[in-house]
């Protein structure tokens, strides 16, 4: 992608110098689109740095990616050997010659036969190298090398002129060339003329560092084309050179919006319930023992559950080891790789230079097409390099995750106790995710912790949590607070068992107490109840009373009433008159 946005943007340059795709993984990147088409080009470096490869690949690239056929004029190596070298790297040069669409004309110059006498031209040359050129219409010629064709050659000014003779015949005949010359002292060639005269020059090196070598390009000069100026590593594979530029990813990668889960439900739910981002990079930071390998394998297992392939990549441990372990902690990791989910690459970080490890990544990740990627731990990878190319390492590799929607998850081991939220090489800054685990010490244990220093997009948790590994898996426990801060391990056992007993103290005291006004409760309502009682029966007993007077008075009316009829008198007053007799006296 990173190449065709390059692409893009040379053809968008108005009159553009024509390119020359080379097919060579990565240069075309640097040279923004590929060498000067129609003009000689030269690649120099000392002896074993990949001239010869360089220069074979780019005639079979053209001949097999472009149709364009291509000459070889070889003063040191057969046909043969030529076709024997590069066989290594995957390339059947006997079938592209017998398709008549690559020519290698192999001319002996015994320098010990060769006297300089008259005039020095280079007629010949141009006669044998027009002929196997018209043979199959080639459009690409490699030299090699011109220090051979040149090397009885001592007049300087004749050499600059036979120099510019060549260069001048292939800008004619519109062949895009590479001619390959051997690095001289202070000087890129070793006559330090080729390099004044091409158009384009690129320079090879290769150099060792701690017993650990490093192959480097160049792009020294690009008459007329803007081009990469930084110095590119890159390796010879059993596949053809790749050149991994510095660069080489623009910051135009498309981010998701979609999250997957830790394989945790409660760090799931520290990062606002959902997890990671997809396609993000994620850094786990701690010292020797703090389960960072553990953290891992649950990503990795919550990923495979989900149907995605993951490729793990292990610096320290084998995967039988990293089977067998995280089998103690609940996790079967085994049954992934049997299923084709889940492909480990371990090795120790100097077995090979960071750029072959950073090329054997990318051809992993090609093959298999991985939705996540694991690194454990990163930092191991500092033995193979200084910090700052371990640096420009890892920020190619995130780039490059980024750019293929993968999420990826590494972790590295940070010091002590001064040195946690340190991240060597210095990489925090790259990701978007960084968790940190610590040990946590106190009353002579050694406990876990874990906390989010940062999460890019995400409302996270600030919280310590206690870190677990138990034979289910990772569990965080809830935060525990006590008089002296953040209680983990026996101490966080021994004040919840405190805590629980003056729980159940302050419960039963309540019960007591609950139970005594239930008894009052109770003893008031019988209280209430029998008084009730009491007045009830004072009620009806008065009722009674009340209601027999009113009887008795009724009655004895009555009675005086009937006995008043009796006499056919009228009723009598008080003192036994009757009431008429009353009124006259008065």
């Amino acid at each position: 992608m990173a190449q065709k946005l390059m692409t893009e943007e040379v053809e968008a340059v108005p009159n553009a110098l024509p390119k020359c795709p080379t097919g060579i993984q990565g240069l075309d990147e640097i040279t923004l689109g590929g060498l000067p088409r129609g003009r000689p080009t030269l690649v120099c470096g000392s002896a074993g740095c990949g001239k010869t490869l360089l220069g074979m690949e780019f005639l079979i690239r053209g001949a097999t990616d472009f149709d364009e056929p291509g000459v070889c004029i070889s003063f040191e190596e057969t046909a043969e050997e030529l076709a024997s070298n590069v066989a290594s790297l995957g390339f059947d040069v006997a079938a592209l010659v017998a398709q008549h669409k690559l020519a290698i004309d192999h001319i002996h110059l015994e320098r010990s036969l060769i006297e300089e006498s008259g005039e020095y031209d280079l007629d010949g040359l141009f006669t044998r190298l027009g002929l196997a050129v018209d043979s199959i219409g080639a459009k690409r010629v490699l030299i090699d090398s011109v220090e051979t064709l040149f090397a009885s050659l001592a007049n300087e000014s004749v050499l600059r002129s036979e120099l510019r003779r060549l260069f001048a015949w292939l800008k004619q005949r519109g062949l895009t060339a590479i001619v390959t010359g051997e690095r001289g002292q202070g000087t890129l060639t070793r006559h330090g003329l080729e390099e004044y005269i091409s158009d384009c020059v690129i320079l090879l090196d290769h150099r060792v560092t701690e017993t650990i070598l490093t192959r480097r390009l160049r792009v020294v000069k690009y008459r007329g084309s803007t081009h990469g100026t930084n110095e590119y590593p890159f390796l010879i594979e059993d596949d053809g050179i790749s050149v991994l530029p510095v660069t080489s990813i623009d910051l135009k990668h498309i981010v998701s919006s979609e999250r997957v889960s830790t394989g945790i439900p409660a760090l799931d739910a520290m990062l606002g319930g959902k997890g990671y981002f997809r396609g993000s990079s994620i850094l786990v930071s701690g010292t020797a023992g703090t389960g960072k390998t553990s953290l891992m394998a649950h990503f990795v297992d919550a990923a495979c559950a989900r149907g995605e392939r993951c490729v793990f990549l292990s610096f320290e441990e084998s995967a039988d080891q990293i089977i067998r372990n995280m089998g103690s902690i609940g996790i079967d990791l085994e049954r992934w790789v049997d299923q084709g989910l889940l492909h480990f690459r371990a090795a120790r970080p100097t077995t090979f230079g960071l750029e072959t490890h950073l090329a054997k990544i990318h051809k992993i990740i090609k093959e298999i097409a991985p939705g996540v990627v694991v690194a454990d731990p990163v930092n191991g990878l500092l033995q193979s390099g200084t910090a700052f190319e371990t640096r420009s390492m890892l920020l190619r590799l995130i780039d490059f995750l980024k750019e293929k929607q993968i999420t990826s998850l590494m972790t590295t081991v940070t010091g002590g106790a001064d040195t946690l939220d340190q991240s060597e090489p210095s990489i925090s800054s790259l990701v978007d995710a960084w968790l940190l685990l610590r040990d946590l010490e106190s009353g002579g244990e050694r406990n876990r912790g874990l906390y989010i220093l940062k999460a890019r997009g995400v409302a996270h948790s600030n919280q310590i949590r206690e870190f677990l590994l138990t034979d289910h898996g990772v569990a965080l426990r809830e935060v525990y607070l006590g008089e002296a801060g953040l209680l983990t391990g026996s101490a966080r056992l021994t004040q919840e068992a405190k805590d629980g007993s003056a729980a159940l103290f302050a419960r039963q005291e309540i019960e007591r107490r609950q139970l005594l006004l239930e008894r009052k409760r109770k003893t008031l309502e019988a209280q209430i109840a029998s008084l009730q009682l009491d007045l009830a029966a004072e009620e009806q007993e008065s009722l009674q009373l009340i209601s027999q007077e009113d009887l008795q008075a009724k009655k004895g009316e009555q009675d005086r009433s009937d006995m008043a009829r009796s006499r056919f008198q009228d009723p009598q007053d008080g003192n036994g008159r009757s009431s008429k007799a009353a009124v006259g006296q008065s």
